[in-house]
């Protein structure tokens, strides 16, 4: 009976090595067409000819800092994508019971932008990875955060940070204060929800998110965290 238990767990870890050798070689295989279909290069360069596109150095510093606090505290640090990240939302996904984190980085939700709007899959998701490490070698964090922050959806039909500070706070993004700043990088979390001209309450309370996100990653400290509303 042990021998056959045996074999039977030999039997099924082949199958599933198979299994992902098969989604790994379907995944690099549409990451190669995508490529050959549109570049990343070409990609980039359709975002940055937009209308209201905003080079990253007329951002706020705090803004920048919110969103890396809010949507990939470890940008600076992985390779595209985070394997500590995707540990860390398996963990507290199994923990809670239901799917609350995704794990993925900026890179790779840049990539979905430009490749994966309405796909859901583990093909897909492969793609994607392999998307995200090559954009991380094609360009800069910088560049790859800039590219972020001007093709991702703001909610009241924005679709990059220019047109939604214009349209949620009525200045260019350069003149954001602190408080609008962290308040516009937690909407792209949930932008039917906390698009503040819909739900105010709740645009605040996922600011306070974000502010509380940055005093752990030491963005700002306690003082300055204080200062935009937010104690311990």
């Amino acid at each position: 009976m042990l021998r056959f238990i045996r074999r039977l767990l030999c039997a099924a870890l082949i199958l599933l090595v198979g299994a992902g050798a098969l989604l790994t070689l379907l995944g690099y295989g549409e990451y190669k067409a995508l490529l050959k279909e549109k570049s990343l290069a070409a990609s980039a360069a359709e975002t940055r000819a937009k209308e209201n596109f905003t080079p990253l150095s007329d951002l706020p510093d705090i803004y920048k800092n919110a969103v890396i606090a809010a949507e990939d505290h470890r940008f600076r640090l992985h390779f595209g994508v985070d394997p500590l990240g995707i540990a860390r939302a398996l963990m507290v996904n199994l923990r809670d019971g239901e799917l609350k984190e995704g794990g993925s980085t900026i890179t790779q939700q840049l990539i979905k932008n430009y490749y994966f709007p309405q796909r859901r899959d583990l093909v897909k998701k492969i793609a994607e990875a392999f998307l995200a490490v090559r954009m991380e070698k094609d360009f800069t964090k910088d560049e790859i955060l800039e590219l972020y922050v001007n093709s991702i959806y703001f909610g009241d039909g924005c679709y990059c940070v220019g047109e939604a500070a214009r349209a949620y706070f009525g200045k260019a993004p350069s003149e954001m204060s602190d408080y609008e700043s962290t308040m516009l990088a937690g909407i792209p979390n949930a932008p039917s929800v906390y698009a503040p001209t819909k739900n105010p309450d709740l645009a605040e309370q996922r600011r306070v998110i974000v502010v509380k996100k940055m005093l752990a990653e030491g963005y700002v400290t306690e003082s300055e965290a204080a200062a935009l509303g937010v104690g311990e």
